[in-house]
């Protein structure tokens, strides 16, 4: 799980934009909208969910342009903010971080693949206790957010350590970035 969390993908991306252009708050909340979508789909694999979710596609088809939409709605209006004397930009609320987290681990087809395909082949869904359930949640906001957050930790030191103007670069950047994973969610539903 922590080398899947650190594989360059969308979340990465979105949880380094995050930080680097809102600061690390907003990364660690985007990294547990993330943790959060893998646990909703730990949780629907070991209910045996499975088959609600499949009769849900047109569902996830939705929530990947959603989220898609979201991502560059979100990369436009890093593009025209203004960072602040930290290279930090200050117009974005925590709760937009979360979701676009969320929205993004809810809309990712290796997510679904991997939860609800892959997981079963390693553990007996059906012989599962309640504290098994709960190692394998705390494995996961361990693996996925430990990962997350220091990818969240290393976006917001960058971001400080270069300063207003190279933050300003860094926030266009990562406008840049959030726009395209957007356009390639969006591509992908």
């Amino acid at each position: 799980m922590v080398v899947l969390a650190a594989v360059p993908s969308v979340s990465v991306l979105a949880v380094s934009a995050r930080s680097a252009s809102f600061g690390f708050v907003h990364g660690a909340f985007t990294a547990l909208g993330i943790v959060v979508g893998d646990l909703m789909f730990i949780m629907l694999a070991i209910f045996g969910l499975a088959l609600l979710v499949e009769a849900m596609g047109n569902f996830f088809f939705l929530v990947k342009y959603l989220g898609g939409t979201y991502l560059i709605w979100m990369g436009i209006a890093m593009w025209q903010a203004r960072p602040t004397e930290t290279g930090h930009i200050q117009a974005s609320s925590i709760q937009s971080s979360f979701m676009s987290g969320l929205l993004i681990t809810l809309g990712d087809q290796k997510a679904v693949l991997f939860y609800l395909g892959f997981l079963p082949a390693f553990l007996d869904l059906h012989a599962m206790a309640y504290h098994d359930i709960g190692i394998v949640s705390v494995v996961t906001i361990l693996a996925v957010g430990g990962v997350k957050l220091t990818i969240a930790y290393a976006a917001d030191r960058a971001g400080t350590f270069f300063g207003a103007k190279a933050g300003q670069k860094m926030t266009i950047a990562a406008a840049f970035i959030m726009i395209a994973a957007g356009g390639f969610v969006i591509i992908r539903a």
